[in-house]
């Protein structure tokens, strides 16, 4: 894997948990925008592992 792969999978697993941890302290309204990014990130990674 190349270091971008590599900052993008993790920043992408590093927001996943923060925003399952803004879930359960906050709700879903308040960390919508932190999961989405996560996802967003996960699927540029995955983009680019098929490139």
């Amino acid at each position: 894997m190349k270091l971008p792969d590599v900052i993008l999978l993790s920043l992408a697993a590093a927001l996943l948990i923060i925003g399952i941890h803004q879930v359960m302290t906050a709700g879903i309204g308040n960390a919508y925008w932190i999961l989405m990014l996560a996802s967003a990130l996960f699927l540029a990674y995955s983009y680019r592992k098929r490139k």
